[in-house]
């Protein structure tokens, strides 16, 4: 049983900015760990993902690829120390900082999203029946590394943004949603068999557009689909689009009737150079918890707040942390929504969630 909001921040790049020399500072210009930071801003949860066999270097050149109609521009971007090892040891200081956990495995050697759910390269010649059983061995090997670490999650995602599906094409949404949820069972299944307790999430991009959800999710519930929480991403930036919290409302509700799920945002972020209107769209969001139906949405997790576009090679922008000097980097106003959450009284909600 979850007794609380989550209030999330998505980490990945931390221990590899770390590698090549970065490091954050609070307001006095004073060395502070960026995890425990995050938590003294209110975050309760860290989200960290997990790739099979990442380039140890920890940087791919992602390709340009046409999507919904317009060509999506490629090139270097970080991916994260993401490896097992990697995200345990980050996984160790998360547990040490007392916060919890969520993982999510993008079944990929590199960022599965709703234009790339790239087969593993060592997977690439395997047969369904042999792709289901990595699924299942990559899930149980990875979280029980954590579990003997000492830093078992509460919350693991099978798959990240899948849309489309997962290890395309053979997984495909369209074409092939049996074999897709064979694929997602097995890790829910290996899931349970690890850490019976954990809340499995699955996870989709664009959560504010109801076709879209109810696109993915009526297949997933039609073909069986295992779950014990609906993941949605949230950013109006990439859509250029104001954030409106009513519409927004209106369809989580509707979410929520048509599945009986709980809700997370697995994903949420506005531009690190906005902080004011980054401020207000997490707080804005944060009202939703106590007025979707049913006690319906969880909570949320921001995706890479420690960063800023200034530090990216792909100059990704929807951090929310700014340079304060060479090679250092600080937290902005955005990420203390969180705190204001809590400290107003707001953070108290309580949840029914069961995992197990």
């Amino acid at each position: 049983m979850i007794d609380d909001t989550i209030l999330g921040v998505d980490l990945g790049w931390v221990s590899q900015l770390e590698s090549i020399g970065y490091r954050w500072v609070d307001g006095d210009e004073r060395l502070v760990d960026p995890i425990a930071a995050a938590k003294e801003l209110g975050a309760n949860t860290v989200r960290l993902r997990v790739f099979v066999n990442p380039p140890e270097y920890g940087f791919w050149v992602k390709p340009s690829k046409e999507f919904r109609g317009h060509e999506v521009k490629g090139g270097l971007v970080m991916l994260g120390f993401c490896d097992k090892d990697g995200v345990t040891e980050v996984a160790k200081r998360v547990k040490a900082n007392g916060m919890r956990l969520m993982i999510d495995f993008h079944y990929s050697d590199h960022f599965a999203d709703p234009m790339f759910q790239d087969i593993p390269d060592a997977w690439a010649d395997l047969d369904i029946k042999e792709m289901t059983e990595k699924v299942a061995a990559h899930t149980r090997e990875v979280l029980t590394a954590l579990r003997e670490a000492g830093a078992a999650p509460e919350y693991v995602q099978v798959g990240n943004e899948i849309n489309t599906g997962l290890l395309l094409p053979v997984g495909s949404k369209a074409e092939h949603p049996a074999e897709l949820m064979q694929f997602l069972n097995a890790g829910y299944m290996a899931v349970k068999e690890v850490c019976p307790q954990t809340c499995v999430v699955t996870h989709i991009s664009m959560g504010h557009i109801l076709d879209q959800v109810q696109g993915f999710f009526d297949v997933f519930f039609a073909h069986d689909g295992k779950t014990d929480m609906i993941g949605l991403s949230y950013y109006p930036a990439w859509f250029q689009e104001k954030h409106d919290t009513e519409g927004f409302l209106d369809v989580l509700n509707q979410v929520s009737r048509l599945y009986g799920k709980p809700l997370v945002l697995s994903e949420i972020g506005g531009c690190d150079n906005e902080e004011e209107e980054t401020y207000k769209l997490l707080s804005d969001t944060l009202t939703l918890v106590k007025r979707v139906e049913g006690a319906g949405l969880k909570g949320m997790v921001y995706w890479e707040p420690e960063t800023n576009r200034a530090v990216m090679p792909d100059a990704y922008p929807l951090g929310a942390a700014r340079l304060a000097g060479k090679k250092k980097l600080q937290y902005t106003k955005a990420l203390s929504a969180y705190r204001d959450y809590v400290e107003t009284g707001d953070g108290c909600q309580k949840t029914d969630v069961k995992c197990s």
